[in-house]
C-alpha cells in the first residue's frame, strides 16, 4: 500500500500526544478531496503530533482493484498499517488514534473495537449504514439488484463488495470500542446525514466509561470544503488531540 509519513515538526514534552493514522474513505485516496487529508495531516504534525496516511488496496497509488476488496480487507489493511506504525522509533509508545472519514470512519469504528492498540477515535462525517448508505451513493439513490457489478466514477465494485457490507455494523462496535471519540460532522452534509452524529452519539453513550465529544459545523458539506469549514474543522481536532478542549 502506498503510505505518506509526516513526522512531528516540532518536539513536544508529553508523553500523550499521539500519532494520527487517517483511513480514506468510499473511493478515496490519502490525498483527500481538495487536499484534506494532506492539510490536516500539515496541522497536525506542526502541533507536534505525528501522522500515517495510506492508500487502500486499489485507491490512489495502491496497487490491486479496488471493487473487489471486502469489508474485512479494509480492516486488515489498517491494522496492517498499525503494525508498521510501530515499528517507526519516533512513533512507538505513543497514543494511537484512528481518523476516519465518511465510510473509513465505520472502517476505524469497527477496526478500534476489534484491536486495542487503538486508544482514541475521531470520525469526520462518519457513515453510519455501510451498506445502504454506499448502495444509495454508488448508484445514486436508485438501488441495484442483487449479483450486479456497479461501474462508478471508473471503478468496477463487484456484488462480493457490496454484500460484504450487509452484516457491519459499526454503531454495534462503537459500543465496544473503550477509547475516547471526537465526532465532527457538517450540517450542510449532503452525502451522509449529519443525522448519523446522534445515532453515533447514541451508541458511544451506552459504554460505561470513555468520553464521547461531538460538534457540528454550520455550512459545512461532506468534505469541509470551505476555508471556514475546514478551519474549524482542524482547530477542533487538533485541540482535542492534545485534549485541551472538551467539545460539547
Amino acid at each position: 500500500m502506498a503510505v505518506s509519513i509526516h513526522d512531528p515538526a516540532v518536539s513536544v514534552d508529553r508523553d500523550d500526544v499521539p500519532v494520527v493514522v487517517i483511513c480514506h474513505g468510499f473511493i478515496g485516496t490519502r490525498i483527500g478531496v481538495d487536499r484534506l487529508f494532506v492539510q490536516a495531516a500539515e496541522r497536525f504534525a506542526s502541533a507536534g503530533v505525528g501522522v500515517v496516511r495510506f492508500d487502500y488496496a486499489g485507491c490512489g497509488e495502491s496497487s490491486g482493484e479496488y471493487g473487489k476488496n471486502r469489508f474485512d480487507d479494509f480492516i486488515r489493511q489498517t491494522r496492517d498499517v498499525i503494525r508498521t506504525v510501530e515499528q517507526f522509533p519516533s512513533f512507538q509508545r505513543r497514543p494511537l488514534v484512528l481518523l476516519g472519514h465518511s465510510l473509513g470512519g465505520a472502517v476505524a469504528t469497527v477496526t478500534a473495537a476489534l484491536d486495542r492498540r487503538v486508544e482514541r477515535l475521531v470520525l469526520w462525517a462518519p457513515v453510519a449504514y455501510p451498506h445502504a448508505d454506499i448502495v444509495r451513493i454508488a448508484t445514486d439513490g436508485y438501488g441495484r439488484s442483487d449479483g450486479e457489478t456497479i461501474e462508478y466514477r471508473g471503478y468496477r465494485l463487484s456484488p462480493s463488495f457490496f454484500t460484504s457490507l450487509v452484516d457491519i455494523d459499526p454503531l454495534q462496535a462503537a459500543k465496544q470500542f473503550p477509547g475516547d471519540v471526537l465526532l465532527v460532522h457538517g450540517i450542510a452534509d449532503q452525502e451522509i446525514p449529519v443525522t448519523y452524529a446522534d445515532v453515533y452519539g447514541e451508541a458511544f453513550g451506552q459504554r460505561a466509561d470513555s468520553r464521547f465529544a461531538k460538534q457540528v459545523i454550520p455550512e459545512a458539506d461532506h468534505t469541509f470544503s470551505s476555508v471556514s469549514a475546514r478551519e474549524q474543522l482542524l482547530q477542533i481536532t487538533t485541540a482535542w488531540l492534545f485534549q485541551r478542549a472538551v467539545v460539547v
